[in-house]
């Protein structure tokens, strides 16, 4: 097993290795067998079916004392029927020959599944498994004939009211086993419950559609961010929120104990993600069960131990309810033994120490921790401003700085703390000096933020003249960072710099891009010539054309190995690729028509010849006092010609033989008087297939984009006729009026 593990690396959370062993631990002897699978579920402890599979092994050789040991391993962490239901055999048939004694373990047993896992929408089997198991049970005179029938009508009326899969199955044999005892009685007890069971199956139609979207066999891995996991906590997110809205509009207590049940199904599938657990713990602490949501904080600790955002909000839990202790033993566990301890947790400490405990306190722990090896320039920066905002010390404050800075001189990011300490003490002396003594130690590529911040300063507090010294100076201090001689000299962005403040500029935003982009160009002016492609399209002289050519080495060829060679016998884009595109970009009905013309086997027809060719032709129509049925639809089905009156053309699945889909329509009048309207409109239509004549008696050509303008030509004619088109899309001939 170990080398299976190896193999896959260092992803012990192998889903595809742990099924190949639980399949292969399923074949081997219990002895062989064990191994295995405690290694699977030391890695996936909420794995139900790995439990039950482990159990079973036990149960078929019958050891009692390692099965009774298993279930209480997994009972209460893995609330899933399969496994529940396995402990429910097992129990039956340890009590199976105990008598009066057995049984009333037995029915004790069902009492505590359901007390679990009766919530759950697959539970339907074991309420009804448990109603048989109460039915069965032997009455020897009518007392308890009375009780026994009186604990099965309790057990009915919990399971009726509870969302399952079975709850219309169990009102049935709910309505007969009233019936079968008393019909009087049985009448005011269903009309009491009816509204109650009506309520659950409603819910259970809402819940049904959040659970079928859940993966009841996935096992439990931390998050990767896959598609799948993320669909997963979608759907376990929207679970828990349908469930906490109370849709059956229950009692708080009975509503309270259905979103827990919830929380444990979740936690069993998403054991590795700490903020489900954290908005478990939270839930709890603000419905008051603040000893619940502790509980979970340490069951959520033990799943993820090396999770510092849930110590600090189990801590924050622990010192909002006044646990000072509690709150501090779990802040000491983020520190360990000191020498491992990260920075933030030693920040974290002497804010607690400081909130808890007071000054003094705190600036002890900071004398131990600025001694750690762990301890960076945070640790300062945190307590100095701690010092200078909540003691109001800025002595202090001052001190703790100074000390830094002997450390880290060379982080410019404390420099930078610093200064703004000095610019709220308004010590200006000391802020040049400080700024004097940091940029002489610090090398120039590591400086450019100091001397912004210098300048910025001098710009903001210095006058005129030391303003100019400090910018004169960064330019040549920067000078080798920022292109030599370019950056020495002066340039209208140094004004912009000095004379703006905040979010207000002395110019406009497109005077900023212009400078931005001759700022870009001074700087690139002597590139290279590969490397000098102008942004705003500036062309590069002959010379530097010329120079292109010498340096053939450096062009990028296309990737020739990809291109097709040229067939004059395909049209260009008929590959598979091309046509997929087609169709993505297809309206469905049309996507929906193609589907459902018939397979043809053949030379493949050239579009654009079809659609001149649909183009030219002139649909024959119906006339008045004749026929009036298209030899089209005479083709079509015999049954539907009579109901064909003279007039407009029908529509074009007509034409095509249907009589199912797309009806004329009643708007349309398809009366005879209709047809003396249609009459009077033949001449513009007349007069308008005159004037396109020359247009149609000339070959179209085969260019897609052609042939739609030329559509669009003869739709734009049409309706300037008045009439609505419901024949072909091609045509553009057969139309209705709409008078």
């Amino acid at each position: 097993m170990s080398s299976m593990y190896k193999n896959n690396g260092s992803d012990k959370y192998n889903v595809e290795t742990a099924e190949i062993l639980a399949n292969e631990a399923q074949h081997l002897p219990v002895a062989e067998a064990t191994p295995i699978y405690e290694q699977l579920l030391l890695l996936f402890p909420t794995a139900a079916k790995f439990w039950r599979q482990y159990v079973e092994a036990h149960m078929a050789v019958n050891n009692e004392d390692a099965t009774k040991q298993i279930f209480s391993r997994c009972l209460l962490n893995c609330l899933q029927i399969p496994l529940w239901r396995c402990y429910i055999r097992f129990i039956r048939k340890v009590n199976d020959k105990k008598g009066i004694e057995g049984q009333e373990e037995t029915r004790k047993a069902f009492d505590f599944m359901l007390n679990y896992v009766g919530a759950d929408i697959a539970s339907g089997p074991v309420w009804t498994e448990y109603i048989a198991f109460l039915k069965s049970l032997p009455a020897v005179n009518a007392q308890e004939e009375s009780h026994r029938m009186t604990n099965v009508r309790k057990v009915y009326q919990k399971a009726i009211v509870t969302p399952t899969h079975h709850t219309e199955q169990l009102w049935k044999d709910y309505e007969n086993f009233e019936n079968s005892v008393s019909r009087q009685l049985a009448k005011g007890l269903i009309s009491e419950y009816q509204p109650k069971y009506n309520s659950a199956r409603a819910v259970y139609r809402e819940r049904k559609k959040y659970v079928d979207e859940i993966d009841w066999n996935m096992l439990a891995v931390p998050p990767t961010g896959s598609y799948k996991e993320e669909m997963q906590w979608v759907a376990w997110k929207r679970l828990l929120s349908f469930e906490k809205g109370n849709p059956q509009r229950i009692d708080t207590a009975s509503s309270n104990k259905r979103i827990i049940f919830t929380y444990e199904q979740c936690l069993m599938y998403l054991y590795h993600y700490p903020d489900i657990w954290y908005d478990y713990a939270t839930w709890h602490a603000k419905g008051g069960s603040i000893d619940a949501a502790i509980k979970v904080f340490q069951r959520a600790l033990k799943a993820l131990p090396d999770s510092e955002m849930l110590r600090y909000a189990y801590a924050e839990l622990e010192e909002s309810r006044g646990a000072i202790q509690a709150a501090k033993k779990i802040y000491e566990s983020l520190l360990g033994d000191g020498v491992t301890a990260t920075t933030l947790a030693h920040i974290q400490y002497i804010r607690f120490l400081r909130r808890t405990e007071g000054v003094e306190t705190a600036r002890k722990y900071f004398l131990d921790a600025r001694k750690s090896p762990s301890c960076t320039y945070h640790v300062y920066v945190a307590y100095a401003t701690m010092a200078f905002c909540l003691d109001k010390d800025p002595k202090m404050a001052h001190n703790v700085f100074e000390a830094g800075l002997k450390r880290f001189m060379h982080e410019p990011v404390y420099i930078l703390e610093y200064a703004d300490f000095l610019i709220r003490l308004n010590d200006d002396q000391n802020i040049r000096a400080l700024f004097e003594r940091a940029l002489s130690s610090l090398p120039p590529e590591e400086s450019v933020e100091v001397w912004k911040k210098f300048t910025q300063f001098e710009q903001t507090y210095g006058d005129l003249a030391s303003m100019l010294k400090v910018e004169q100076r960064r330019k040549e201090a920067l000078a080798g960072a920022e292109d030599g001689a370019a950056a020495l000299e002066s340039s209208l962005q140094d004004i912009v710099s000095r004379y703006s403040f905040m979010d207000l500029w002395p110019c406009s935003s497109n005077d900023l891009d212009h400078l931005a982009r001759q700022e870009w160009l001074a700087k690139n002016i002597n590139k290279k010539v590969e490397k000098s492609i102008l942004p705003n399209g500036t062309l590069l002289d002959k010379t530097s054309m010329a120079s292109i050519s010498t340096m053939s080495s450096k062009v990028v060829y296309p990737d020739t190995s990809k291109m097709v060679i040229y067939d004059p016998k395909h049209p260009p884009g008929a590959g598979a690729n091309a046509f997929d595109e087609i169709l993505k970009a297809t309206p469905p009905a049309l996507v929906g028509f193609l589907a459902n013309l018939p397979a043809v086997e053949g030379p493949t027809p050239n579009v654009d010849i079809v659609l001149s060719i649909c183009l030219h032709s002139d649909l024959p129509i119906g006339q008045s006092g004749k026929a009036g049925i298209p030899t089209q639809v005479q083709s079509g089905k015999a049954g539907n010609q009579s109901q064909l009156p003279a007039g407009p053309a029908p529509a074009t699945s007509e034409l095509s033989g249907s009589s199912k889909s797309h009806p004329v329509p009643s708007s349309v009048s398809l009366k005879p008087t209709s047809n003396r309207q249609y009459g009077k409109r033949k001449e513009p239509d007349r007069q308008e297939e005159d004037d396109t004549t020359t247009v149609q008696s000339q070959p179209l050509p085969r260019d897609a984009f052609r042939i739609r303008q030329y559509q669009k030509a003869r739709a734009s004619s049409a309706s300037q006729t008045g009439s609505v088109s419901y024949g072909s899309a091609f045509s553009g001939d057969l139309s209705g009026s709409t008078g």
